[in-house]
């Protein structure tokens, strides 16, 4: 039987506040981060340091395991590089031999030969794009599945810190940038320094004078180009981290638009909206327009360097020092020269934009998730637990310092229903969180059938307990998929079973389609009772030991709510079942009704002996009662 371990605790004890929505907590140990738990991502007193190395060279080991499309984009870059520095060349000797000597039939033969070269350049520029192409789109693949993967495994506490548009940004628009990038960067950095170290020494080869006066603008353009790339990472950060807060807002102002047309909120909203896109805006113009100058000031000074070539080489054909082909040749080497440098500064601020992408992608990926163990045999495993459920002196705080559960004691036999009632911020759902290990306990212990949760893995844990929210969810894809949700190897008549279990069968055939019906986004398709329905079917088919109902019946109307409490009890047959409610009548029948208000419990009994106190159930009872008839 349930037993209280602080009976003195009075009836009208003010009520916890820290059941309701858990705040950041600035001891992760309470939080559940344990030994090798690394904090929860932003929390208190946190602050990481840009570390460019070291997003780099984790983005090195997603390239590593492209290795043929990087193989590919390496030769076929630094053959189309000495193509394009074989070309000048040419075009030079052909001036010298061919034009300035006005030999027609070498010049065309020079010329067809040099229309190979470029062609040839094209076809190896063709492979070089598409490998790079290839390269990029498998390494965000690869990014986007861990990420993904990632979330899946930590813990509950890291997404009651973040918000679903800040998380799926992440995963979206940093990974994007970092595929933006990987695309035009990778093959502009090899081909770039190809060029910048391949150009100097054909223009030594050709004259060692006129390299020196060429080069004579590299550190003006290494000082520019330092000056604006000082400012442009801190920028390009902070687009990021206001682009995760625009879609973060979009996202929930669609997903709770009735809330905001019902309460007439269209303008208060629209304000905000238009605040935090004015912030993206405003840095998002310093990034782009630092970034956008980069190039003006390169073309500047290359323009500089030709007319510097020009007239340099002009002084010295004129004495004979060098002939016009190598003039013909510098002003295209030149170019091929300053080129690189050009492309260099503008790839590196899509390279800044792509390392703070990266930098946020990997602070998800460096969370310590929770410990899994994905062998089959482990994912398969089934062992047989009673349901002896016992609380000892468990005590919890979502803060540190502000206790939720105070030294709660409860014990559940096997096969028993366990209610638990009580205002909001009481401390039920937190009984149900500790239970599942959504969180860990701050002190006391939770035994199952004798053994220490913790004694359990995760998946051992839960693949005993069966959940059925009050806000019941549905996946995309058909009824007969969101049932099997449940357990994958289930067949078509044990799905079809738990569903005629669940009273669910009669309305699934009615629909057009029957167990193959597509449900749309979060289920639009169905009521809310027909969604309860398909969740309680899909606890019938886990088949768990332990049954957890929060608020299952809390959303749907009064003959809804019958059929789910036949589907309940169907469910709750011969397992230990924790039922949370605050319609009274779903709890009428419970083995023991626990009745918890500021994180202890303050009353247990059956239904009739809790009446027979008169005390803060019984008054729960009235007033519902007096309620219903009012509205009746």
């Amino acid at each position: 039987m349930p037993r209280n371990s602080n009976p003195s605790r009075s009836a009208n004890g003010s009520p916890a506040s820290g059941n309701q929505a858990p705040a950041p907590a600035a001891n992760f140990d309470q939080m559940g981060f344990r030994q090798g738990h690394g904090p929860l991502l932003g929390g208190p007193g946190k602050v990481r340091s840009k570390n460019t190395a070291g997003t780099l060279r984790r983005i090195g080991s997603y390239l590593a395991l492209q290795r043929q499309s990087l193989i590919t984009v390496v030769l076929s870059t630094v053959i189309t590089s000495g193509l394009a520095l074989l070309g000048p060349y040419m075009i030079g000797k052909m001036v010298d031999n061919y034009v300035v000597p006005r030999h027609y039939d070498g010049f065309m033969r020079m010329g067809m030969l040099l229309l190979g070269v470029y062609l040839l350049g094209a076809i190896f520029t063709w492979i070089q794009q598409y490998s790079a192409s290839s390269l990029s789109q498998n390494t965000v693949r690869d990014m986007r599945r861990d990420i993904m993967k990632h979330y899946q495994r930590l813990p509950v506490p890291f997404f009651d810190q973040k918000t679903h548009g800040e998380l799926m940004s992440r995963a979206t628009n940093d990974i994007a940038n970092v595929s933006n990038t990987l695309n035009q960067t990778v093959v502009q950095l090899i081909s770039g320094v190809l060029m910048l170290v391949g150009s100097i020494v054909m223009m030594f080869v050709l004259s060692g004078w006129m390299t020196l006066i060429t080069i004579l603008t590299v550190p003006l353009i290494a000082f520019i180009t330092k000056r604006i790339t000082k400012y442009t990472r801190h920028y390009f950060s902070q687009q990021q981290r206001h682009l995760g807060e625009v879609n973060s807002f979009v996202q929930e102002m669609i997903s709770g638009l009735k809330v905001v047309k019902v309460f007439g909120r269209e303008a208060t909203s629209t304000e905000q909206f238009r605040d935090i896109n004015e912030k993206l805006r405003a840095v998002s113009i310093k990034a782009q327009s630092l970034s956008g100058s980069m190039g003006p000031m390169m073309n500047t000074m290359r323009n500089i360097t030709f007319v510097i070539i020009a007239v340099c080489g002009g002084l010295f054909a004129y004495h004979d020092l060098i002939t016009i082909g190598v003039i013909v040749s510098f002003l295209n080497y030149s170019t091929q020269f300053s080129q690189p440098i050009n492309q260099l500064a503008n790839q590196y601020n899509l390279f800044q934009s792509a390392v703070a992408g990266a930098e946020r992608v990997f602070e998800v990926l460096e969370l310590e998730p929770e410990m899994y163990d994905d062998r089959e045999e482990w994912l398969n495993r089934s062992l047989p637990i009673r349901g002896e459920v016992v609380f000892d002196r468990v005590t919890f705080g979502y803060k540190p310092d502000v206790p939720v559960l105070k030294q709660l004691s409860l014990e559940a036999s096997p096969g028993q229903m366990i209610a638990l009632v009580g205002p909001t911020g009481a401390g039920k759902t937190t009984v149900i969180n500790l239970l599942t290990r959504f969180y860990e306990i701050g002190s006391g212990q939770i035994r199952i059938d004798g053994r220490d949760i913790q004694q359990f893995s995760k998946q051992e844990l839960r693949q005993q307990i069966g959940l059925v929210l009050q806000d019941a969810y549905v996946f995309s894809g058909t009824i007969r998929e969101n049932i099997r949700y449940g357990r994958l190897d289930a067949t078509d008549q044990e799905v079809e079973a738990a569903a005629r279990h669940a009273n669910a069968d009669t309305f699934i055939r009615r629909l057009p389609k029957g167990y193959d019906t597509d449900l749309s986004a979060d289920g639009s398709n169905l009521s809310q009772g027909q969604k309860q329905l398909l969740t309680i079917a899909r606890a019938v088919l886990a088949n768990p030991a332990i049954l957890i109902l929060d608020e299952a019946t809390s959303s749907v109307d009064t003959r809804t709510e019958l059929h789910i409490q036949e589907a309940m009890k169907s469910l709750m047959k011969g397992r230990t079942s924790f039922v949370i409610a605050h319609r009274l009548s779903t709890i009428r029948e419970a083995d023991s009704i626990l009745v918890v208000n500021g994180g202890e419990i303050i009353e247990q009994g059956s239904h009739e002996e809790l009446l027979q106190l008169n005390g803060f159930y019984a008054g729960l009872v009235h007033n519902q009662w007096a309620a219903q008839e009012q509205t009746g």
